[in-house]
């Protein structure tokens, strides 16, 4: 591809090449986030971490990676305008990328969605449709929007751009971890629908870095897929990281990533809330629970070595790493997204926050 090139080639099943291609052409559109390290956290997890600041990102969140890659193609093929479904960040993601490239905006999210979120989608321009609390429910209803007006789906998770986009915050955060000659071990991603931790499995393809999903306590459709070998669905149980709260992985997400994963590790509210509080206390970074559930399942990976990792049936003992978990030197966390309300925020940093999932 020439630097005149305007569109990334369309994968039908995104691959380490698709991510590495929308790495580039991402290189210039979207914020290339820090990646950050606290001595108080390594001591705490006894390893090496470090954290990809995807909270910093331009909408709030990594999903910008992949809106803007999606938005990107449809805008160079023509469309006028999309249609998206999320819990949250997707959305804002979307809306902040079709208005940078002139496109109108529609996005379905559920009646509970944090008001932040819903309020910055709308301040970005995107008319805003509130449709039940299911995945289910909002796909209808975006579906039903996109048949009446003609308008193409950008699927939070079953969307191959979305999935190699998201996958760009793993890779840069894979170089960076090489460049500071601490090459990672470990990568460790939250689970919704599981477009970013497919996204990383692809970034680590063909190096040593064993790659594991994060799910809260019974949200955990990916843990349950693993077991069983196909995607399967939950009723999402209440919990603070409201952007992990889908009722079922994608089917795309999972064909990429049910034999790369090394697995998936359950972290609960309490584990949540304390890695939310290391990170603003700690670094003074903000980050949304959600963001946080990443870091709560690398604490529990590096220090507790008989925590449950649910992978899929006949997974040996040492991952793509060759180590054992108990080996691992350096882990790395993507912090996945900071769209967070003001009194959520106080509520956890004061350990008042009972309640309020």
């Amino acid at each position: 591809m020439s630097r005149t090139d305007t569109t990334p080639r369309a994968p039908a099943l995104p691959d380490r090449v698709r991510v590495e291609e929308a790495a580039w052409w991402l290189s210039d559109r979207v914020v290339r986030t820090p990646v950050l390290n606290s001595p108080a956290i390594d001591r705490l997890a006894g390893v090496r971490v470090l954290l990809k600041a995807e909270n910093l990102q331009t909408g709030g969140s990594y999903k910008m990676r992949g809106a803007m890659l999606a938005v990107g193609r449809l805008a160079a093929a023509g469309h006028t305008g999309v249609v998206a479904q999320s819990t949250g960040n997707h959305a804002v993601a979307v809306a902040l990328a079709a208005a940078r490239h002139g496109l109108s905006a529609t996005v379905v999210l559920p009646v509970d969605a944090a008001s932040t979120k819903v309020a910055r989608a709308r301040a970005a321009g995107a008319r805003v449709v509130l449709a039940g609390t299911t995945l289910d429910e909002r796909l209808a209803a975006a579906r039903q929007v996109g048949d009446a007006e003609g308008l193409p789906l950008i699927d939070a998770y079953d969307h191959p751009d979305v999935v190699a986009g998201q996958g760009t915050a793993s890779l840069e955060l894979i170089e960076e971890a090489e460049r500071l000659g601490t090459p990672l071990d470990a990568l460790v991603v939250p689970v919704g629908g599981g477009g970013g931790v497919a996204g990383a499995c692809l970034a680590a393809e063909g190096r040593p870095v064993d790659v594991y999903g994060v799910e809260p306590v019974g949200c955990d459709s990916l843990a349950r897929s693993l077991a069983v070998g196909r995607p399967t669905p939950v009723a999402p149980a209440p919990t603070i990281a409201d952007g992990l709260r889908p009722t079922c992985v994608g089917e795309l997400p999972f064909a990429v990533l049910r034999d790369r994963v090394r697995g998936v590790v359950r972290v609960d509210d309490d584990q949540i809330a304390e890695a939310f509080r290391l990170l603003l206390m700690d670094l003074k970074v903000l980050t949304e629970p959600s963001g946080a559930t990443g870091l709560a399942g690398a604490l529990r990976l590096a220090g507790e070595p008989d925590v449950e990792v649910v992978g899929r049936p006949g997974a040996g003992a040492v991952g793509r790493s060759g180590r054992r978990r108990t080996d691992y030197r350096t882990v790395g966390v993507v912090l996945t997204g900071g769209n967070v309300e003001a009194d959520l925020v106080a509520r956890l940093a004061t350990r008042q926050w009972e309640g309020v999932a």
